[in-house]
């Protein structure tokens, strides 16, 4: 992480410098711990810049010049996503930082950090990769700006993009140019996105034109598909609809085709997707010697490091498919499991180590309860387009045997040294009442008194928006989850729902009954999530158009601060904060009835004194008080007395 460390190590020089916005962690549940152990097994010398300073390149020469590459990441999330709340205000904290400290990693940090490692070091190969870069591989809408973006490859000019899960990637890309292949020789990998300049790219063609251009070479045999261009899609909705329907009917690894997109006379080219990595090569991801915890240097506590560093993650992907979610276009829709004596060996490993305190506080992935679930029929998954396994029902050829997973559980929780194996992560509910045995097993052991779900909403056109099951399903997993927890011996475990405001399709009537169902149930929800629209989501495209881009059917859109302050409210009625947001909504919608003392009221007739002392500090944000001024003092004048007419003279008093 320093060029001490460097010399400590008696290197003269790095193959990669691996530049990231996170804390560097040496934990599994971190991208660039991976990288650099993968890296690192093959055989290469890593180091890595974490947090840089970006308002010079000097932090990118520490370690001199890199032999083979500069590999670039926002770190775990997009930067503006972990800059700014739905509300675009700046957040109080980073979880990803020392302390949580805000301010240590640049707005679009993507771009910063491949300017500045250009700026450093012309002519060494820039690889752009992680979440951020994944997200705005092509043309997409960017939140922040209200405006449609351009391929981050042009703006960042990284010479190379992989977009997904990277291990096998990177080791190949060092692999080949240590071998004294460029960056253009590289073009003939999956998962990955470059730009052809205009003497590559040749004359543009029409979207519905005989060809495209031949120098980009297809070997992966699903054929090429020309998008609308960036000018298109930035000009015109609908052909921004048109081309996030191909970008996501393309995401499956085997029958997705190369998509082109041009942008003036430069083509950007985004080869098909990698194949899911066997359980073996999982295994050998998950098996490295892993400190699992924060590098030295710090000597601050990194929030998401406490949360997550005695859990364990079992596998990748998920079938989902929700609108919302960057997950499945991220690691994609096909379940990628370690096998059961990789887990415990890490459990294993947990119990060994004297600061655990015998408590793994998760066992699980994206969704807890898909581990080793796959499509039956491969001849079919090699065909199939569906963008959800379980919407709008459960797909007939999907495993869902959770025999496997339960089996699991129970060697976990089994283990010398572990007193409790805790599920934090999301549950599939729908595949969850499938398995009587696994709510069984779930409710009895694995539950720390409160279980996580995400019912997301009630209204049944705003679930369909989502691809979530309908309402009746959480209220059956509901009552099932109660009745195990009291089988169990358990009756105060709890459920915890979360749900989100201001998605597309719901306006504040469907907020108004959802209110209604969590007042009738006796949910009050601690935590509710704000929409917010992250580049490349199709619910992103829904929010920017208002379309639909499968059914290509108009979708109500709370575009406006005060409509989204509305709905957020409504989630949680009962803070008396709120009292005025709601009473505000519930009027304006024709709910009167909802204030009062009836059964489904959400707010008293009378403001509670909470509510009214929380208006009036509200309001006191907004008074500006004039600073004190000293006695007498006259701008220009000499004397402390006010002339009131000319020739008159009187003395203050």
């Amino acid at each position: 992480m320093s060029r001490r460390d460097m010399d400590a190590l008696g290197w003269d020089a790095v193959d990669v410098v691996f530049v990231t916005g996170d804390a560097y962690i040496d934990h599994p549940s971190f991208a660039m711990a991976i990288l650099h152990r993968v890296l690192e097994r093959a055989g290469f010398r890593m180091a890595m810049l974490s947090q840089p300073d970006w308002h010079s390149c000097e932090p990118w020469r520490q370690f001199g010049r890199p032999r083979l590459f500069f590999a670039i990441s926002a770190g775990n999330m997009d930067s503006m996503i972990n800059h700014y709340t739905a509300n675009k205000k700046v957040r109080n904290d980073d979880a990803y930082s020392p302390g949580g400290r805000i301010g240590l990693r640049p707005d679009r940090a993507t771009l910063a950090y491949c300017q500045r490692a250009r700026e450093a070091f012309a002519g060494v190969p820039i690889i752009a990769g992680g979440v951020e870069a994944s997200l705005r591989r092509l043309a997409h809408y960017d939140y922040w700006s209200d405006t449609v973006k351009r391929s981050i490859l042009l703006d960042a000019k990284a010479d190379l993009l992989v977009y997904g899960m990277g291990e096998h990637a990177i080791v190949e890309i060092a692999r080949r140019l240590a071998t004294g292949q460029t960056v253009k020789d590289l073009r003939d990998m999956r998962g990955i996105a470059y730009v052809l300049g205009a003497s590559e790219s040749g004359p543009r063609p029409q979207p519905k034109g005989c060809g495209i251009t031949p120098s980009i070479p297809q070997p992966f045999g699903c054929g090429r598909e020309l998008l609308p261009s960036f000018e298109e899609v930035k000009a015109d909705k609908h052909a921004f609809v048109e081309a996030t329907r191909v970008i996501h009917i393309n995401t499956s690894p085997f029958n997705a085709k190369t998509l082109i997109q041009f942008h003036d006379r430069q083509a950007v080219v985004v080869t098909p997707p990698p194949l899911p990595i066997s359980e073996s090569e999982m295994d050998a991801i998950y098996d490295l010697p892993y400190t699992r915890r924060p590098h030295p240097s710090y000597k601050e506590p990194i929030p998401a490091f406490e949360m997550i560093k005695d859990s364990v993650t079992i596998m990748r992907g998920c079938f989902g498919g929700c609108t919302f979610c960057s997950i499945t276009t991220h690691q994609g829709r096909t379940i990628q499991s370690r096998s059961q004596e990789s887990i415990l060996n890490e459990v294993r490993g947990l119990a060994a180590d004297p600061e655990f305190k015998g408590v793994i506080s998760d066992i699980g992935g994206p969704t807890a309860n898909m581990y080793q679930m796959r499509c039956t029929r491969p001849e079919v998954e090699a065909k199939c387009k569906r963008l959800s396994c379980v919407h709008p029902s459960i797909c007939k050829l999907l495993g869902t045997d959770h025999g496997p997973l339960i089996d699991l559980m129970k060697k976990a929780r089994t283990e010398p040294g572990i007193r409790k194996v805790l599920v934090a992560s999301g549950i599939r509910m729908d595949i969850a009442q499938l398995s009587p045995e696994y709510l069984k097993e779930l409710a009895a052991h694995h539950v720390g008194g409160h279980l996580k779900v995400a019912p997301e909403h009630t209204d049944p056109h705003v679930l369909d928006m989502m691809k979530k099951p309908r309402n009746v399903n959480f209220e059956g997993f509901a009552r099932e989850f109660k009745k195990a927890s009291q089988d169990a011996g358990k009756p105060k475990q709890f459920i915890v729902p979360y749900y989100i405001a201001s998605h597309p399709g719901s306006d504040v009537h469907a907020m108004i009954d959802l209110a209604i169902f969590l007042k009738r149930n006796g949910y009050r929800p601690d935590q509710v999530q704000d929409f917010i629209p992250a580049p490349f989501d199709v619910a992103t495209c829904m929010y920017y158009t208002g379309i639909d881009p499968f059914s290509k059917q108009e979708v109500y859109i709370a575009r406006n601060l005060r409509d989204r302050k509305m709905q957020r409210a409504l989630l949680q009625f009962f803070k008396p904060e709120n009292y005025f947001e709601v009473r505000r909504a519930l009027l304006e919608a024709g709910r009167g009835d909802l204030i009062g003392a009836g059964c489904d009221a959400l707010i008293p007739a009378q403001p509670p004194k909470e509510a009214l002392n929380a208006r009036m500090e509200k309001a006191s944000d907004y008074v500006h008080a004039m600073p004190a001024q000293k006695r007498g003092y006259r701008p220009g004048r000499k004397s402390q007395e006010r002339q009131t007419k000319p020739g008159r003279k009187e003395k203050r008093q």
